[in-house]
């Protein structure tokens, strides 16, 4: 099979890997159908991550099942399904309590995309293994496309973590977001269809701007500093100036939450933040424990993630396309029929 492997800054080419095969009872064997870059690919792309190359990329798709383990109940040949970007076991402590980024049973980090917790391939491959498929798998519910929730694995259930359970417990709530990327505005998305009062959406990209407010957010090109103004801030830009203007935005005894990957040092406000009474999350996401709600969201009809996808390119493509700065490209194989398994 091809695996993505990125090489180099904006350099990707597909390299021969083994087949993976199903070698225990719990197992899986997917191929990726609809595929797409998390925000954070753009910042590994573009050569800020950590981690020296060469290594497969991607950690973001739907794909189908064609093989499975003599134990696995949840899933069956030819279904599409979510593959989450960890790798989670489904039994130990922290993933019964839903902490499922943080399974004791793979060493930690473990996930798709990058070599980190083990080397475990990328979701940009032909074939994927999948070692836990019960615990890991999601079916894909009825009716949604793969395209439109390619970025289900990732960033779109990270968004509903961000802005879902705060807009429960804060109905109406004032929403800042801070963006550079897709996170960004599916939290607009999620956030208009959950009833937040007030969006204000900050991003330099006139076209990311002009999407945010057909969802109703009102936009900057830049933040200025605003004293006391929203009771919820979403930072996704990986920059820590851009988080500290959003938590000196906040109203007394409210929340920030930062899902940029912060490659670089920075310094917080940090006497501000204490006399304003900021709460602040900074976190990779146990998107398995998420993704039913964030799929339930998906499909019923009140929300439209389709419009954040900016292209729908060919498999095939992905050398080629991907180092491209598109904001959220969909890369796509044959749905009509299930592929054999090797």
């Amino acid at each position: 099979m091809r695996e993505l492997t990125y090489t180099g800054r904006w350099t990707a080419e597909w390299r021969e890997a083994p087949d993976p095969k199903v070698r225990s009872a719990g197992e899986a064997i997917v191929a990726p159908v609809a595929a797409t870059t998390c925000d954070v690919d753009s910042a590994i792309l573009a050569g800020h991550g950590f981690i020296a190359p060469p290594f497969a990329l991607g950690h973001e798709c739907v794909a189908r099942v064609l093989d499975i383990g003599d134990a696995v109940t949840t899933v069956a040949p030819g279904d599409l399904v979510v593959v989450p970007w960890s790798i989670n076991c489904g039994t130990c402590d922290n993933c019964r309590t839903g902490l499922t980024a943080h399974c004791t049973s793979v060493p930690h980090m473990a996930m798709y995309g990058a070599p980190i917790g083990g080397s475990w391939g990328g979701l940009f491959s032909d074939l994927v293994h999948v070692p836990y498929a019960d615990a890991m798998l999601v079916p894909l519910p009825t009716g949604l496309d793969p395209v439109a929730m390619a970025s289900a694995s990732d960033n779109w259930s990270l968004s509903w973590r961000l802005v879902a359970p705060h807009l429960k417990s804060r109905p109406g709530a004032r929403v800042l977001v801070v963006a550079r990327g897709s996170i960004g505005l599916y939290v607009c998305d999620i956030a208009r269809a959950l009833g937040a009062s007030d969006i204000l959406y900050v991003d330099p990209d006139p076209e990311h701007r002009k999407l945010a407010e057909s969802y109703g957010a009102r936009t900057a090109e830049t933040l200025e500093p605003i004293r006391h103004g929203f009771d919820l801030a979403v930072e996704a830009t990986g920059r820590v100036d851009q988080l500290a203007l959003a938590v000196n935005s906040l109203a007394p005894e409210s929340i920030c939450e930062s899902a940029g990957n912060h490659f670089r040092p920075g310094a917080l406000p940090l006497l501000d933040m204490y006399l304003t009474g900021v709460t602040l999350r900074i976190a990779r996401d146990n998107v398995r424990s998420h993704l039913p709600d964030a799929l339930a969201l998906a499909a019923s009809g009140t929300v439209t993630p389709e419009r954040v996808v900016s292209h729908v390119l060919d498999w095939d493509h992905l050398p080629d396309a991907l180092p491209e700065k598109h904001l959220k490209p969909v890369f796509v194989r044959d749905t009509t029929s299930p592929p054999t398994a090797p």
